[in-house]
């Protein structure tokens, strides 16, 4: 059944690129921009792909940084194969949905028990929209000339994109900060289980069911009444997402364009990434390179806007795409579980 799934997965992303492709392609002529891509200064792309890399591993530091708040030591390699992971399977499944659940099943083979990978995971999340959030509110409370000037043609789909952000960070934050709220639900969903014979009603599955409750809200009141540790992370997350941000520069710079457009560029990937974050598409396909080609227009013109956008989305989804899809399966067979067994939760 999993590996039905994800082959279901991948087919979907194939289809979503395939009609993309058509959309960007359809009447561009290749030798044409091939030809200015082989013309841009391969030196600035260095920094680029850095850019993606630093991302990743940025994300690697935080899942680090909290499994050490609650006493779990894990090495930096295995949490940078954990956001491999991550990124990988957020990459092709709609909404970003498939990144978590793999991610939890890699730290559970280290130990790592559900309740706790998925408070963690969860502040990983919510500071990561949160950044978003930020920066769009910012946009539309004291940059109202840079939107009328850039955004003009997508302010509804910003709008909604801010709107379904804060709506995620909101659910989520009720889910770990009222704990009490959240086990009920769980109790009455195991009760439920219990009465369609799902679950048993002593011992086994829902004794440890219990216990999972138990983990969940230990971490999340530790997470509670220890704000300074949302706040790294927060500070963390800020670089790392302004990281990915700054790819898109170095691919300007590779153009022979020298203008001092860092805010503005940084600005309008930042407006693009909370434009399609909550987007049922596997890493925003096909809804992030329209936005681009709207958007850049001003910065690149006319004759490098598409060269710009194939390298420039090149790098800092396809090419952490492939990167992380094959780190995902050198973590399928490196990631082996600790010497002692952890019994099913």
């Amino acid at each position: 059944m999993k590996h039905k799934k994800l082959i279901l997965e991948v087919l979907f992303l194939l289809l979503v690129l395939a009609a993309t492709c058509y959309g960007v392609f359809k009447d561009a002529d290749l030798t044409q921009i091939l030809d200015v891509i082989s013309e841009c200064k391969k030196i600035y792309l260095i920094p680029a792909v850095a850019c993606v890399i630093f991302f990743i591993w940025g994300e690697s530091i935080i899942i680090r940084y909290l499994l050490k708040t609650q006493g779990y030591q894990e090495n930096g390699w295995h949490c940078f194969l954990f956001s491999c992971v991550g990124f990988f399977f957020s990459a092709i499944t709609p909404s970003a949905s498939g990144g978590q659940p793999a991610q939890i099943a890699y730290m559970r083979r280290r130990d790592v028990p559900i309740s706790v990978a998925t408070v963690i995971l969860s502040i990983v999340t919510i500071t990561y929209k949160a950044v978003l959030v930020l920066l769009g509110l910012g946009l539309a409370l004291l940059g109202r000339p840079f939107m009328r000037h850039y955004l003009k043609d997508i302010l509804a789909v910003f709008y909604l994109g801010i709107f379904l952000n804060v709506a995620c960070i909101g659910a989520l934050l009720l889910l770990l900060l009222h704990t009490n709220f959240t086990i009920a639900i769980m109790r009455k969903f195991a009760k439920f289980l219990e009465k369609v014979h799902l679950l048993k009603k002593k011992n086994g599955p829902h004794a440890r069911l219990e216990n999972s409750m138990e983990q969940y809200q230990t971490t999340a009141l530790y997470i509670k009444t220890h704000p300074w540790v949302i706040c790294k992370v927060f500070l963390l997350t800020f670089g790392q997402r302004i990281a990915l941000f700054l790819s898109t520069y170095f691919v300007y710079l590779s153009f022979d364009l020298h203008k001092n457009q860092l805010f503005t560029i940084v600005l309008l990937q930042a407006a693009i990434s909370i434009s399609v974050d909550m987007l049922p598409l596997p890493g925003g396909m096909g809804a992030s390179e329209k936005l681009y080609l709207i958007l850049f227009l001003p910065i690149f013109g006319q004759t490098l806007l598409l060269p710009s956008m194939i390298v420039s989305r090149g790098i800092s989804y396809y090419t952490q795409l492939l990167l992380c899809g094959l780190l995902s399966i050198l973590a399928h067979f490196t990631i082996r579980p600790k010497k002692t067994p952890v019994a099913p939760e």
